[in-house]
């Protein structure tokens, strides 16, 4: 890792395009910075201590970003590598045009709630939404998963969110789908905090693209 770089209120409030396309350095940011924070960020780690705006992790490619608060619209907006982990909640459209290729595969880990369209074309990687405060209601918003044909989705909830298409499948995770988000728990909870054996030991839906799916065919050359 490169040099540390500590930015905060009038040095970042409101900036866009923060770490855009770094490679090695860290990043320390108390307040919330401006749009396309990470964009193109290949390799760089970055840690908010606030909120974050739109586009957060914009065809992120490697490297992690911690938000100790809440994002925007559109986090993870064709990412395609690396880690975002979000304390709080995500806004409309996280995780749009996540692809994955080759050994990359990007991770998104939202602790609150995520808006509607969450996941929308989704290609590949993995995005997890805890429903941390959150267990009595539905923790995504509407039309979740639309245009999803790759990748994975997991909800810690018992709770299917509204208008889901029928191009996705929406099932109870079982004991062998959750050991391939138990690390990025484990690194979530490290980061904020939190109790891993509650989360764990809860009820997750696992969405995935049908086998007989059509979206695959419209987005997918074969």
């Amino acid at each position: 890792m490169g040099n540390i770089i500590r930015l905060s209120d009038e040095k970042c409030l409101g900036v866009r395009y923060l770490a855009c396309g770094d490679k090695d350095n860290q990043y320390i940011i108390s307040g919330t910075p401006g749009n396309a924070l990470g964009a193109y960020l290949d390799g760089g780690n970055i840690t908010v201590y606030g909120n974050a705006q739109d586009a957060t992790g914009d065809t992120m490619n490697a490297g992690e970003i911690t938000i100790h608060g809440s994002t925007g619209d559109a986090a993870g907006y064709a990412m395609r590598g690396g880690q975002i982990y979000i304390k709080k909640d995500a806004g409309y459209r996280a995780g749009i045009h996540m692809k994955q290729y080759k050994d990359k595969l990007p991770v998104m880990v939202i602790g609150g709630t995520a808006g509607s369209f969450l996941g929308e074309y989704q290609a590949g990687g993995i995005i997890l939404v805890l429903g941390i405060g959150h267990e009595r209601r539905s923790i995504a918003g509407n039309f979740c998963a639309t245009g999803m044909h790759g990748g994975i989705m997991f909800l810690r909830t018992e709770n299917v969110p509204k208008s889901m298409p029928s191009q996705v499948s929406v099932l109870n995770a079982k004991a062998e789908e959750l050991k391939l988000i138990e690390d990025y728990i484990t690194r979530y909870c490290e980061k904020f905090n939190e109790d891993k054996y509650k989360i764990m030991d809860s009820n997750y839906l696992v969405i995935r693209p049908n086998s007989n799916n059509p979206y695959r065919q419209l987005y997918c050359y074969s």
